[in-house]
């Protein structure tokens, strides 16, 4: 991809694809990751490329319950990896959580290109947040070594550590499974996720689902954690925010026409 100036209006867009890209070319991807981006990408254009007043609401609904819980942890995988990995870095400094990458296509290959991605991505971390720096340092990277497994959930995604995902009570999940995040559910856990498609699996599924572009949204929700001034709400209601999502989809679609 040649050089995209920064006034480009889809400047965020074109630039989150060529880090998909090269994030491809350094084996940190499965082949259908570029694919599942695109169709993410879809919706966001049905969202006007905006945060909806829906997906703010289900940002500090997130930030509380991440900040409430006895042990969160933030789940990863390859996509999420390459688009903000140095913000979720800095998502778990601030809540002295471990990061555990957990991903399907699983090869001794591709999972040493992930963890070496998130080592130097710290540093990057540390450089844009400065104050954060001993807390990004001491974050712990787990998914090299799993020694435990999520019951009724085939594959090799059900391996995953017990000091991360498997002991976990509150755990945040961008661009998910939809078969994961049942079981996590089931397993009694808290699952935040963040997914452009309203209709989808996992937002139908999770304990509250943010449907807001990835890099759009960290920035909201890092604010939120660092302010900590949040209390979950005791009657969120998930199926309505997709409904009020789904509804501002529709009503920027007849707009557009």
């Amino acid at each position: 991809m040649g050089e995209v100036p920064p006034t480009h209006p889809r400047y965020a867009s074109l630039m989150a694809r060529k880090r998909l890209t090269e994030a491809a070319s350094a084996g940190m991807l499965a082949e259908s990751a570029l694919i599942a981006h695109g169709r993410g990408e879809a919706f966001d254009y049905l969202l006007g490329e905006r945060t909806c007043d829906a997906a703010r609401k289900a940002i500090s609904e997130v930030a509380a319950r991440l900040l409430s819980a006895e042990k969160p942890v933030i789940s990863v995988n390859g996509n999420t990896v390459a688009l903000a990995g140095p913000q979720l870095l800095t998502c778990a400094a601030v809540l002295n959580c471990p990061i555990e990458v957990n991903i399907y296509y699983r090869t001794p290959e591709r999972m040493e290109a992930l963890l070496s991605a998130l080592d130097l991505q710290r540093e990057e971390a540390m450089l844009l947040n400065p104050e954060f720096r001993q807390q990004i340092s001491q974050v712990s990277i787990l998914g090299a070594t799993p020694d435990g497994r999520i019951p009724n959930l085939d594959g090799p995604r059900a391996n995953c550590h017990t000091e991360g995902i498997l002991s976990s009570d509150v755990i945040l999940v961008p661009l998910e499974d939809g078969d994961r995040c049942e079981a996590l559910v089931a397993m009694g856990k808290t699952v935040c996720a963040i997914d452009l498609n309203p209709l989808s699996r996992t937002a139908s599924k999770a304990t509250i689902t943010i449907v807001d572009e990835l890099t759009r949204c960290l920035p909201l929700l890092l604010d939120d954690l660092i302010n900590g001034m949040l209390n979950p709400s005791e009657n969120w209601d998930n199926a309505q925010n997709l409904r009020e999502v789904t509804s501002e989809m529709l009503r920027i679609l007849d707009d557009s026409l």
